[in-house]
């Protein structure tokens, strides 16, 4: 069988300007290009996109993507391996659910909070060799450090305060303010704050010697808010993370 873009775009929930651009890089040729110009693709091709489509949610760039794919070539193996992971995100999330169902049902019941039943499916170690890929063994040391240091109230304060900043940018993002007006830059500068608290950012640590992330960390986390599903939901989807982006661009621009 065989797929025009359109078919594939629409199928895949992407655009045909996005395939265009993977036929352009190498990333994913079309098999076959009928004399009108129109694209087509095949079976093949469709499980390409799809471990392309995974692998960018990881996080991945391109050209990243293009390594992985020219150094794992069996199809069946790299799938089985991305389906693994995606049932781990599964019963991570899922554990996640039936953790703060329990902390609802406790409050709601007036009883004690029992703070070692809060933080199942929270553990932040299955992105370990992402972090080191991205940002180097020493990053993740320091932060992984950090985290195990703290008491569950204080993994409590600070989750908290992750909640309500990426409330508070959803809330901005959906009143229409623009990325470089005050309150999205109030915003941004709250946003870098709470970076700087982070050991293993650059810039990052608990002394205050900390001097925050430099520009081009700020503007490439930025992007990477928006060309990672994972993140853009903290932030009320795609749209969301287009205003974060924007107004944490603004901010590196005037500020750093």
């Amino acid at each position: 069988m065989h797929w025009s873009i359109q078919e594939i775009a629409k199928l895949a929930g992407t655009t045909s300007r996005t395939l265009r651009h993977y036929d352009e890089t190498g990333l994913l040729r079309p098999s076959s290009i009928g004399s009108n110009g129109y694209r087509h693709y095949d079976e093949a091709a469709l499980v390409r996109l799809q471990r392309i489509l995974l692998l960018r949610q990881l996080g991945l760039g391109l050209p990243a993507i293009a390594d992985v794919l020219d150094n794992e070539r069996d199809e069946r193996h790299a799938l089985h391996g991305h389906l693994d992971w995606l049932r781990q995100e599964q019963d991570r999330l899922a554990r996640q659910i039936a953790s703060v169902e329990l902390t609802i049902e406790t409050l709601e019941g007036g009883e004690q909070l029992m703070a070692e039943n809060m933080f199942d499916g929270f553990d932040h170690t299955q992105y370990k060799e992402e972090v080191e890929q991205r940002w180097g063994a020493d990053a993740y040391a320091k932060s992984d450090a950090w985290w195990r240091s703290m008491t569950a109230e204080q993994k409590a304060g600070w989750q908290e305060r992750q909640r309500q900043l990426a409330a508070d940018w959803s809330a901005a993002a959906t009143s229409g303010v623009a990325a470089d007006s005050a309150e999205a830059q109030a915003l941004a500068r709250r946003h870098v704050e709470w970076l700087r608290g982070i050991p293993g950012t650059p810039g990052g640590g608990t002394t205050g010697g900390a001097s925050g992330p430099p520009k081009a960390y700020l503007l490439g986390l930025a992007e990477m808010y928006v060309a990672d599903e994972r993140f853009g939901a903290n932030y009320g989807g795609q749209s969301g993370a287009e205003f974060v982006r924007d107004a944490l661009t603004v901010f590196a621009e005037r500020e750093l």
